[in-house]
């Protein structure tokens, strides 16, 4: 298989075949209550492997390679960049539409300034445990989907 899950604390890191973070995955854990104790009510869902509907999958989406604070470029470049993430744009516009996903959600990533994540909702099409191999079972076509829409 070539995707992997990690869990921690609560969601899934998906790493692909050399070992490198893909994307990320939050179960849909429902409605906790009481709120206060959700770390505890999460942390016995994932040991009993209880089962979901599904959750977010959030990916990158872009890198301008341009938000660098020692950029120092020409016109030519900046406008080659911008067409190439138009591009890219493209492609993503192109896969949500295809994959019916209706609800999405684009930020700056956590940990590079010059990158734009995206986050998307994944239902599952059974309810599914929470436990590392049915997961995937369930989240490797679209992983696999945005690999060869180049997406990745």
């Amino acid at each position: 298989m070539l995707w992997k899950l990690e869990s921690d604390e609560g969601y899934f890191r998906i790493y692909d075949s050399k070992k490198l973070i893909a994307g990320y995955f939050d179960p849909d854990y429902g409605d906790i209550f009481p709120k206060a104790n959700s770390e505890e009510i999460v942390a016995s869902m994932l040991k009993n492997h209880d089962k979901i509907l599904g959750g977010i999958i959030m990916v990158p989406l872009v890198k301008f390679r341009l938000f660098d604070t020692d950029l120092d470029t020409t016109i030519t470049n900046v406008e080659s960049q911008v067409n190439r993430v138009n591009e890219h744009l493209q492609k993503w516009k192109l896969f949500l539409s295809e994959m019916n996903y209706d609800w999405h959600s684009v930020r700056i990533s956590h940990t590079d300034q010059d990158m734009l994540t995206i986050a998307f909702q994944k239902k599952f099409s059974k309810p599914t445990p929470l436990e590392n191999k049915a997961l995937l079972e369930e989240l490797s076509d679209t992983m696999d989907n945005l690999q060869k829409s180049d997406l990745l």
